[in-house]
């Protein structure tokens, strides 16, 4: 199955701030790999003994507890059995968890061997066809470093999606009483209007570059070989963008080397084996399909092309001020379709729906699909792309929430944070189990949510003088 990562480290050229690592801690920083590796029949037989030897080690030692304890014991008393039994009630119930892993384990080995990646070019196909439908990204962020926000931006805003806008949800207190949540606030609303300015050159560029190809292209099978020359050096082009894009980030952590080595130069190497295939047809003289060059651009085009900006709850008075991540991604999926006018009341700023007269101050975008991102957590190539297509295949119109297995961050510079991690993987193996048993549940935040499922779930309330609307609930 493909992985889902929670946080990440970006790799480039300028070293900056690395902290020491701990003894004990991770050395190597060589992330998990995107797809599983298929299980030995050797390791699903060891898995299936590990089950047996743990049931019958469970019966062996009760059976003989209870015959030294209870059955040979002349002094038995009432205090007795009672610590008795609530020693073997702890002792069962521990052996119980450890067996839920193993079985859990087990169903996540089936789906590692029975699992197939989609291949690209049905990708390709399926959202190729004035495909119209759009995905939000809503990324809540309160008091984040406004470092660790912009490469969660980032992740998301490389993503390739026909219609993708991102949203930063800043919950941060709007009047700062120190210097330090001054600057953090200050930057973090500075966040999306730069990455959009520095995603703008090339997005310029390669959608100039496909509107050109597609009129050279009119009435042609076949691509001729300067437009199959020219897509080559616009993905040449791409590469070397994100390329230089990793070499100048200021790498000061393990999840800045994720951040440039996974999300920037792997979004790289992807694209450079398009650049190699095309140059290989030319050099080979090969024919390429004139609608296969114009897919290519498109591609080019999704990645660099983002729309975003920023919403703080806080500065209106008609906005829940419940003061959770869910609260916050409820205030914004609320208004989301909603036209709306920016109102000066006694109270504060309220957002209202516009009346037939007026024209409104914020037409706030709606979409198919929402995606919820924690501010901390990072999305590699293709992670909208895939989970919209498996939601969108024939008997998955009921499916509500797909997202995939977190993932740790390698290379963690502590102790805690290497255990932290590591009960991290332990969930990844858990939740791929449960899965494979029907009985999956959302975890954490980031998952691609029908829009729709939310309207179907919202619950209205009265939180003094406003209504609520609540569609994720803090216990999520």
């Amino acid at each position: 199955m493909q992985r889902g990562f929670e946080v990440a480290k970006q790799g480039g050229g300028n070293k900056g701030g690395d902290r020491k690592h701990q003894w004990g801690a991770e050395t190597s920083t060589q992330p998990l790999a995107i797809m599983h590796d298929k299980p030995s029949p050797t390791r699903v037989v060891l898995g299936y003994v590990a089950i047996a030897c743990t049931v019958i080690s469970w019966l062996i030692y009760m059976i003989t507890m209870i015959l030294s304890l209870f059955v040979n014991n002349p002094s038995l008393t009432l205090r007795f059995v009672v610590e008795g039994v609530l020693y073997m009630t702890i002792v069962t119930t521990l052996i119980f968890s450890a067996l839920v892993y193993l079985v859990t384990r087990q169903g996540a080995l089936y789906r590692f061997i029975r699992h197939e990646r989609v291949p690209r070019a049905m990708l390709d196909d399926h959202f190729a066809h004035n495909y119209g439908k759009g995905i939000t990204v809503l990324i809540p962020s309160y008091v984040e470093q406004p470092k660790v926000v912009e490469k969660t931006i980032w992740s998301a805003a490389l993503q390739e999606f026909p219609d993708l806008a991102i949203v930063l949800l800043i919950d941060d207190p709007p009047h700062p009483k120190n210097d330090e949540a001054r600057a953090i606030l200050k930057a973090s609303r500075e966040l999306m209007p730069k990455v959009l300015a520095e995603l703008a050159a090339p997005a310029e560029r390669f959608t100039k570059a496909r509107d050109e190809t597609a009129a050279a292209l009119v009435d042609q099978m076949a691509a001729r070989r300067s437009v199959v020359a020219r897509c080559a050096e616009d993905y040449r082009a791409a590469v070397q963008w994100l390329e230089h894009k990793a070499d100048t980030w200021l790498i000061e952590d393990h999840t800045d080397d994720f951040f440039c080595d996974q999300v920037l130069r792997g979004l790289a190497r992807d694209l450079r084996l398009t650049e190699q295939a095309l140059n290989e047809s030319i050099t080979l003289q090969q024919h390429v399909d004139a609608n296969r060059i114009l897919q290519l651009y498109e591609r080019l085009v999704r990645i660099f092309t983002a729309k975003g900006w920023s919403f703080e709850r806080k500065l209106y008075a008609s906005t829940s001020r419940e003061g959770n991540k869910a609260m916050n991604l409820n205030s914004f999926i609320g208004l989301m379709g909603h036209s709306l006018k920016r109102v000066e009341t006694s109270d504060g700023v309220i957002l209202r729906d516009v009346r037939e007269d007026e024209s409104p101050d914020f037409v706030m975008r709606d979409s198919e699909y929402v995606l919820t991102l924690d501010a901390d957590s990072m999305l590699l190539r293709d992670y909208c792309l895939r989970l919209v297509y498996q939601m969108e295949q024939p008997g998955n119109e009921r499916v509500a929430v797909i997202q995939t297995p977190y993932s740790s961050y390698r290379g963690a510079p502590t102790r805690i944070e290497r255990i932290a991690a590591a009960t991290t993987d332990i969930q990844h193996m858990l939740h791929q189990g449960m899965t494979y048993y029907d009985a999956t549940f959302w975890v954490g935040a980031n998952a691609v949510i029908r829009k729709a499922a939310l309207d179907d779930i919202c619950v209205v309330s009265t939180e003094g003088t406003r209504t609520v609307k609540t569609y994720i609930q803090d216990r999520t």
